[in-house]
């Protein structure tokens, strides 16, 4: 029994790469910020970096297998990476952390602008137009490039992978970006996160996952209407 079809097969590489770009992305600019808001502690480690070898070899589960997995599960890629922090710089600079925080999400929508421009470049040149009934998804025409059908099947990826990292992490539950967010607007917020943190961080996971199609839905549609 094939565990990947010839097609699925073709596709994991693309779907791989995109999924790299976008947790080193999302990472290298948790670190950065963190580094310039007077934390060197992921800087120290190597995380203020684009390059994604530092951040696979932090988080070589989350960053190889489980998006393989998830692949051959679920037909994309899913998984995670982390940058190290000073929880004691986070207690004493609560605004700089949330700042810190939202750096990751704010790079994925950067990203999924970068997917958008190609994709809508695309368009406007005549080089793919968008499938009937799936608008996120690229035909190619007659006066298509060669190589211009990789591109459009990768830069597709790039948008809908960095859309979902950027909507998932905003939520306000620990442990993603959003509960730090959340702690960064007052004493109130870091009493919300470090309550739901201590006890509730699992529960705020699948509440999170659950919630998640609801708000994601709209966001996506919305963009793609967009193109």
């Amino acid at each position: 029994m094939e565990l990947l079809a010839p097609d699925e097969l073709v596709m994991l590489p693309l779907w791989y790469v995109a999924f790299l770009l976008a947790v080193t992305c999302h990472e290298a600019a948790h670190a950065w910020v963190a580094w310039l808001g007077g934390d060197p502690t992921a800087y120290v480690g190597g995380q203020v970096t684009l390059n994604p070898l530092p951040h696979i070899q932090r988080e070589p589960f989350g960053t190889i297998l489980a998006p393989l997995l998830s692949y051959i599960l679920v037909g994309w890629t899913m998984g995670w990476a982390s940058a190290p922090y000073d929880p004691y710089w986070e207690d004493r600079y609560p605004r700089r952390a949330a700042l810190m925080a939202l750096a990751g999400p704010l790079a994925n929508l950067v990203l999924a602008a970068l997917g958008f421009a190609v994709l809508k470049t695309g368009l406007v040149v005549g080089w793919w137009v968008q499938a009937a009934g799936q608008p996120d998804q690229m035909v190619l025409t007659e006066t298509t490039p060669s190589w211009a059908a990789g591109v459009a099947v990768f830069a597709s990826i790039v948008l809908l992978l960095n859309c979902v990292l950027f909507v998932f992490n905003l939520f306000p539950v620990p442990p993603l970006d959003g509960a730090s967010v959340v702690a960064g607007l007052g004493e109130w917020g870091r009493t919300y996160r470090d309550t739901l943190r201590s006890s509730f961080s699992l529960i705020g996971l699948v509440v999170a996952w659950a919630l998640f199609p609801r708000v994601f839905g709209p966001f996506y549609g919305f963009v793609v209407a967009l193109l």
